[in-house]
């Protein structure tokens, strides 16, 4: 699948920068491939069983360190596939592609790590390694939500987006709800490709507008706290899960925080009246709490035969901390602190570029 990816990419031989980037991504590819089999081999050498089912029931008699050898490629091949950091460079690289092909690979090639994780569940609960998918799922949904605001034109700004997404997703396998995550693969696949198919009506001659800073005054930080608690309240009722304290609670909120940025970035581009501005975010918050809780539901049912994929972990320290950290950097970036830290501003720039190579400088450049 991804030398067929790379080969959409580069699909116009004849410029030279396509070609750049076809290659460029091409190598990620390979190495996620690589990841994988590594990975498996051994497990299918071990317990002489050549499918994934058939190793999924003999995971608990396999020797730990193999367990842990195992998950880790399997980890590598999900993060390279799905653009984490620091594996993110090929997707940021992979603009040459025509439009279409950039909705297949940011609303599906890309959610494929979600399925192979879901698949591998038991391996990665036996070989306890969940912790770094939870870690690395954060980093790069922060960072890349950082990234995307400072992208000045719009298929580079979808793909810090996805970059971001599928840290959100990765994040949710790492609680050991995979179900949640292919839910989110789901509900990010249709907005994406939607998004990428009508990025020409963004093309406009229009006059820059300073952006206006944000500024939270304390009324509305308190009607922001109550509706995220609204939706964490409602999610939880509405699926089931109830409040124990356990890492289902990180899962709440991950959704009221994905469903409340998606409110955010409908109610922005509409022109709504006063009355609009206090009725409509609500409805379309509730309405995609329900959305989002109906899907969970459907596809833990439809995913009741496999195993482990709804398995709510303990709390744990790592937990706590790196949640409390990318709370931090949420209203990091929601306010703008980032912009009066000349060195963070600079890093963060630094680590959205794409490959120069796979950048056209000139627009009369022929290779």
């Amino acid at each position: 699948m991804g030398v067929l990816m790379s080969q959409l990419i580069g699909i116009d031989k004849s410029w030279g920068e396509a070609r750049e980037a076809a290659k460029f991504t091409q190598k990620y590819f390979l190495a996620g491939t690589s990841f994988l089999a590594v990975g498996l081999i051994p497990l299918a050498l071990y317990s002489g069983q050549f499918t994934i089912s058939g190793i999924a029931e003999v995971v608990a008699d396999m020797p730990f360190y193999l367990l842990q050898l195992s998950a880790l490629c399997v980890i590598g091949a999900a993060i390279v596939q799905s653009a984490m950091y620091p594996f993110h460079r090929w997707l940021l690289s992979a603009m040459t592609a025509p439009t279409p092909a950039s909705a297949l690979m940011h609303a599906g090639f890309v959610n494929g790590a979600g399925i192979l994780l879901a698949l591998f569940a038991s391996l990665l609960f036996a070989s306890n390694t969940l912790y770094i998918l939870f870690i690395i799922g954060g980093f790069t949904a922060i960072i890349a939500q950082f990234t995307k605001l400072l992208q000045v034109n719009v298929k580079q700004k979808l793909g810090c987006s996805t970059i971001a997404q599928m840290g959100f997703m990765i994040m949710q396998c790492g609680l050991g709800f995979f179900n949640a995550a292919v839910v989110h693969l789901i509900l990010h696949g249709f907005y994406k490709a939607y998004l990428f198919l009508s990025s020409g009506e963004e093309i406009a001659q229009t006059k820059p507008e300073r952006p206006t800073p944000l500024r939270i005054r304390p009324l509305q930080a308190v009607v922001v706290l109550l509706f995220g608690g609204l939706g964490a309240y409602l999610f939880a009722s509405w699926t089931g899960k109830g409040f124990l304290l356990n890492s289902g609670l990180l899962l709440t909120l991950i959704v009221a925080i994905t469903v409340g940025q998606a409110t955010y970035n409908i109610v922005k581009e509409q022109s709504l009246s006063v009355m609009q501005k206090i009725v409509v975010p609500p409805l379309i918050f509730i309405a995609g709490i329900g959305i989002y809780a109906l899907m969970y539901n459907g596809v833990t049912v439809l995913m009741a035969d496999m195993p482990m994929v709804t398995q709510p972990l303990p709390f744990t320290s790592v937990q706590i901390i790196f949640g409390v950290i990318f709370l931090i950097g949420f209203f990091i970036m929601k306010l703008g602190v980032y912009k009066k830290i000349p060195w963070l501003y600079v890093k963060l720039m630094n680590l959205s570029q794409p490959n120069k190579k796979s950048v056209l400088m000139y627009k009369s450049k022929s290779i």
